[in-house]
């Protein structure tokens, strides 16, 4: 094994995977380090999970290799899965099943057994912040805390690494911040996640990301690099009075290509418009809006958000 290689949690080259005529996954490299945060960022379909199941070992990869851990996958998955920890997209528990039986169920199934299992059990419970729910029915939980228990569960054999498959899909802000404690907790203990997810302030939080479109890694980096490195024009932040109104403005203007815009993408009550040279046409943009009987109440050059890349790099 190289030194490159072994520096690495996972270190995929050419990755590839096709279903008869359809390419999921093409040739795709990168490498996830020991000991952080590495996002996987993509819309559906993009292949982001197809990618998880061969770095898993669960299907195997037409073409290329991965290995995990410092092991090739192919052929040698056993030797990985009672390394690693996997939380699927959709709720992998049983829902007719306690707190604690769940964790039982898991808990023997990684192998755990008498005084170990019942100390790591009440440590998944005290993580997840369930102490006294041990006896509740996991459907009678709310949504966080399901996803704090599927993480717990998920832990239970203290895995190197963990595959997090959007994990938090569905749950509420403050859920989701908690959730992310967790894991940076998890982090500082030594565990390496990988995580897809489909929002960007999750992202925002990762050490290094790579987006996924189509099959093809389209960017890659840290937030700040990727930000720098794949952002093709300035981002023109507006408040108008009528921000739908004046979206449709906008994005009529860009298809009959009166103004030379790349995007225009409504936040809440603001809008982001991106295009080359934006300080010269600024005004424009904005005489446009006022033309059009949209007030604008205040409209500057930002500093792009990672999903204002995000957009502009799926584009």
């Amino acid at each position: 094994m190289s030194e490159q290689i072994a520096n690495h949690t996972i270190f995929a080259r050419g990755l590839s995977k096709r279903f008869g005529d359809f390419t999921a996954v093409n040739r795709i490299d990168f490498e996830v380090r020991a000991g952080e945060v590495f996002g996987f960022l993509g819309p559906n379909g993009s292949g982001k999970t197809t990618t998880i199941r061969m770095m898993l070992g669960l299907i195997q990869p037409t073409e290329g290799s991965v290995e995990v851990l410092g092991i090739p996958v192919s052929g040698n998955p056993e030797l990985i899965r009672p390394r690693v920890g996997y939380m699927s997209q959709r709720f992998s528990l049983y829902n007719d099943l306690t707190v604690s039986q769940n964790l039982t169920f898991y808990g023997k199934a990684y192998g755990l057994e008498n005084d170990l299992l019942q100390e790591r059990m009440q440590n998944a419970v005290e993580m997840a912040g369930l102490v006294g729910q041990e006896k509740t029915r996991t459907r009678d939980l709310a949504g966080g805390w399901r996803q704090r228990l599927a993480l717990g569960a998920a832990i239970l054999h203290k895995p190197e690494l963990i595959f997090l498959d959007e994990p938090t899909a569905g749950v509420d802000p403050v859920s989701r911040r908690a959730f992310w404690d967790l894991l940076y907790k998890l982090v500082t203990e030594g565990t390496t996640i990988f995580v897809t997810t489909h929002y960007m302030d999750e992202a925002e939080h990762c050490h290094r990301l790579a987006f996924i479109q189509r099959g093809n890694i389209i960017a890659h980096g840290t937030p700040d690099q990727i930000k720098a490195q794949n952002m093709s024009g300035q981002v023109l932040e507006i408040a108008p009075d009528d921000p739908e109104r004046a979206m449709i403005v906008l994005r009529n203007a860009m298809q009959i290509d009166s103004l030379p815009l790349e995007e225009v993408s409504l936040y809440g009550a603001l809008l982001h418009v991106i295009a080359k040279d934006m300080q010269i046409i600024k005004g424009d943009i904005s005489s446009l809006l006022e033309d059009s009987g949209i007030k604008v109440e205040h409209a500057a050059v930002i500093e792009p958000s990672l999903e204002d890349v995000f957009i502009s790099s799926m584009r």
